[in-house]
């Protein structure tokens, strides 16, 4: 079943097209992850935050990732992450025109 992850942590930037060039390299990376469908990079710069909500083929590739992800995280210095993973309930976001395959 798709599964999605749901990642923020604290970020002091940066943020906006400066993220985009800096960060590059890691969404190419990460967009190589088995059974990744998509992400959606997430950034709010007034309350320095940072993060991404993901859609993994399947519950197992999710926490994988996710496994990976915050211990790649942790060695970048970063704290206080916080994750979730859900079940796609794919009919009912199909009708709300979600990204879903």
């Amino acid at each position: 079943m798709q599964t999605v992850l749901q990642i923020n942590f604290p970020f002091k930037g940066p943020f906006g097209p400066e993220m985009s060039q800096a960060m590059k390299a890691l969404a190419e990376s990460i967009a190589t992850e088995p059974g990744l469908l998509w992400k959606i990079w997430t950034e709010n710069a007034q309350t320095q935050e940072a993060g991404g909500l993901y859609l993994f083929s399947d519950a197992e590739s999710a926490q994988s990732y996710l496994k990976m992800h915050k211990t790649r995280l942790t060695a970048a210095g970063i704290t206080d992450i916080k994750a979730k993973l859900f079940n796609v309930n794919a009919p009912l976001s199909k009708i709300c025109k979600g990204p879903i395959q």
